[in-house]
């Protein structure tokens, strides 16, 4: 311990619980800080390097600000921070192996279905079919307000990625928060994505049928699969 504590619990003649101020470099931590560090009761820390970390309950942290990292003890991330002067604890889910896979597939769907609504507007320019006057009359004029049957088909696969990719967002968050075998996660996050992939290039590119309906069907069946864990888990609840 450095020359403000000691080990046995004594406190320094100037800790504000004997009769010292904040003011001669004794600063409160908040509770979580305290809490990170295992004690109770105020928690002061020294602010001059060498002086060890105290608490005001007689109660001593066991860490001294002047160790080196090879000296120090193994700390968790919180406690670390703490030792730093700051507080940042891990978010919890950040640490949910299912989830981040489910928040990396979902953001590719997402970035797919923006891919989507830019081939629209470009298949719109490209065709002269706007779907509002003015941007005709921008374009060349009102006989380009009008329908097309490539546009259209744009948008139709547009529509279905909203009908089925919105439940998916819904479901995986939740089947997420099931604890579920992480790899066995993956593989229903894998499937589903890679269907909506195809189903998306079958719809654009006309590819001949059945492809369209089948990327459809097997994209559906995690979905599936998971509405009905979720709904296991949850009828004791009902």
């Amino acid at each position: 311990m450095g020359a403000g504590g000691a080990r046995d619990g004594s406190v320094p003649a100037s800790h504000p619980s004997a009769g010292g101020s904040v003011g001669e470099g004794w600063l409160l931590l908040p509770w979580d800080a305290q809490s990170a560090l295992g004690g109770t009761g105020e928690y002061w820390e020294r602010r001059h390097a060498g002086v060890s970390c105290g608490f005001g309950d007689g109660g001593s942290t066991g860490l001294d600000v002047a160790e080196s990292p090879l000296e120090a003890p193994a700390r968790s991330p919180l406690a670390a921070s703490v030792a730093g002067g700051r507080v940042a604890p891990t978010p919890k889910m950040m640490e949910n192996k299912v989830f981040m896979s489910f928040t990396f597939y979902s953001t590719i769907l997402i970035l797919k279905m923006y891919v989507v609504a830019i081939v629209t507007g470009q298949v719109r320019l490209r065709k002269k079919a706007f779907a509002n006057p003015e941007d005709a009359l921008r374009n060349g004029g009102l006989q380009y307000y009008r329908e097309d049957p490539d546009v259209e088909r744009c948008r139709r696969a547009h529509r279905n990625d909203m009908e089925n990719i919105f439940p998916f967002l819904f479901l995986g968050a939740i089947y997420s928060l099931l604890d579920p075998s992480p790899t066995v996660a993956r593989i229903h996050f894998f499937i589903f994505c890679v269907g909506r992939i195809i189903h998306t290039i079958a719809y654009l590119l006309q590819l001949k049928a059945p492809m369209r309906s089948v990327a459809y069907s097997v994209a559906q069946l995690p979905c599936f699969s998971m509405a009905l864990q979720i709904l296991l888990a949850t009828t004791p609840y009902w």
